[in-house]
């Protein structure tokens, strides 16, 4: 396949000013936007067609979910661990508290690959670095340790075909790419795909239907699209220092979909950044892969 000449307009900025927007994903069967405020405890919806926005307290910070298949319940990485949750009725169901041993760790960012598991990584927010894991969750709900040794779990994502993952440690500057089993969910032939330039920290990211990957780099202002060799193919410049995360959405899947946080900004630079925690929605000549279910037995 040839790849695209790629532009992306700015068709919406939503001022919801969240301290930590990020998780952002696309609900193909409701034609919104979900995504999480973590330091707000807030789960975002937003239906861009008509300008409905609804939110949520959530019982913990939440770091991540994915949607679940034939259920009104979503499958959530919690600060402490996973657990489903149903935003409409607040009713929670905990199934595996992670790393209890160490109360300076949360889960961070994570997804649903595309045989259907759920996958979350832990940070460290204070003490020891390096302390941090990448988990799955299982069709059977088993939850297994993938990745050992991190800071801040970021970037997850997977080819379209599901046979190459994505993942960054953000303060090592560096994206990973593994070869992935679908059948057994291992990973194998860990080797670098990008390190980015000191003071620009890649954080959550997606693939589009060219099996390119769009990584927020937080504190450098953009998002940029990587080839699968690594090969930045195009930046996006945005008006906030701190883009978090990004997915594909809308009826042709060419949105993309970008949040942001004003977490950390002094009053200076919140005054410089008037749209620091809003949610960025572009109209790009790319097209997108449908965000994947979470599908227990």
């Amino acid at each position: 396949m040839a790849k695209s000449v790629v532009s992306a307009a700015l068709i919406e900025s939503l001022k919801v000013k969240n301290t930590l927007g990020e998780g952002i994903i696309w609900d193909a069967a409701s034609a919104c936007v979900w995504w999480t405020d973590i330091d707000g405890s807030k789960l975002y919806r937003y239906q861009s067609e008509d300008k409905q926005l609804d939110h949520w307290t959530t019982p913990e910070r939440l770091g991540s979910f994915a949607l679940v298949s034939d259920s009104e319940f979503l499958i959530c990485g919690f600060a402490s661990g996973f657990a489903y949750f149903n935003p409409a009725t607040g009713a929670m169901q905990w199934l595996s508290k992670i790393e209890q041993d160490n109360p300076g760790t949360r889960l961070n960012d994570g997804r649903a690959d595309r045989q259907g598991r759920f996958w979350a990584g832990s940070m460290v927010e204070s003490g020891e670095q390096g302390v941090g894991a990448l988990y799955c969750l299982d069709h059977r709900l088993q939850l297994s340790s993938q990745i050992s040794g991190l800071s801040i779990s970021n970037g997850l994502c997977w080819n379209p075909d599901g046979t190459i993952m994505y993942h960054t440690d953000t303060p090592s500057r560096s994206i990973y790419r593994y070869d992935f089993d679908g059948a057994t969910a291992a990973l194998s032939n860990q080797r670098l795909l990008v390190r980015t330039e000191k003071g620009c920290f890649p954080d959550g990211a997606t693939v589009d239907a060219e099996g390119y990957i769009w990584s927020a780099q937080w504190a450098a202002s953009r998002v940029v699209r990587y080839s699968p060799e690594g090969e930045a193919d195009f930046i996006l410049p945005l008006p906030v220092s701190q883009p978090t995360c990004v997915a594909f959405g809308g009826p042709e899947l060419n949105r993309l979909f970008v949040t942001s946080a004003y977490q950390g900004l002094d009053a200076q630079a919140r005054e410089a950044e008037p749209e620091a925690g809003n949610l960025f929605i572009f109209e790009t000549d790319i097209q997108g892969i449908a965000d994947p279910l979470f599908k227990p037995d």
